[in-house]
């Protein structure tokens, strides 16, 4: 007697089930480690300024990156001096086989200051969301064992080049591989006067 559809679709959903649970398993232990390893980073990089450090759950975004990583994104809060809150947004990568986490990123959500320049920059014009994603891929190529890269918003200033530019410059901190010491950079984005587009990215240190 050959089987009803019925009785196949449940021992195929059957089957299915287990693997479902152990991908949904590992995509919120890849959550779960890559929110302690930024909820760490805050506090060492802002030290008693950030307190009570918390995560927005549902601007949460896991997805595989390559064959053995698993992205990890999202936005989170800490209370920051003066009883303040910081929002701030992080990105890191969770390694399937060592359980362990790479490429931390986070950063505060604050917008650039202008500095005293004889031409003014159009603020409007300059992303510096954008800036520093291209500055954080730069550093991954820079060096391929990255561990930590925090931007410090406090840094961040704005003129205006001889050539009409726009130029975002600041500083970020980089552990080039894990353990190692974080060391200070400075990197800047050029962007076009007109369109805001960025034209390149450059790295001291």
């Amino acid at each position: 007697m050959k089987p009803s559809l019925s009785a196949l679709a449940l021992l195929l959903g059957a089957c299915c089930l287990p693997a479902q649970a152990q991908d949904d398993g590992t995509r919120e232990r890849a959550a779960r480690t890559c929110e302690d390893a930024v909820g760490e980073t805050v506090q060492q990089m802002r030290g008693r300024a950030a307190q009570e450090v918390q995560f927005v759950g549902s601007k949460r975004a896991v997805a595989p990156t390559s064959e053995a990583k698993i992205g990890v994104r999202g936005e989170g809060v800490y209370r920051g001096p003066g009883s303040g809150d910081v929002r701030f947004t992080y990105s890191c990568a969770f390694d399937t086989a060592t359980g362990g986490t790479s490429g931390v990123l986070f950063r505060d959500d604050a917008r650039p200051q202008a500095s005293a320049q004889p031409v003014e920059p159009d603020l409007a014009l300059i992303s510096p969301e954008a800036c520093e994603t291209a500055t954080a891929e730069a550093l991954k190529q820079k060096y391929p064992r990255v561990g930590r890269i925090v931007f410090d918003v406090s840094t961040r200033a704005v003129e205006a080049t001889p050539d009409r530019h726009h130029l975002l410059r600041g500083q970020v901190a980089v552990e080039r591989a894990p353990g190692m010491a974080s060391i200070p950079m400075t990197y800047r984005c050029r962007f076009a006067p007109r369109t805001g587009a960025l034209v390149d990215t450059t790295l001291d240190g």
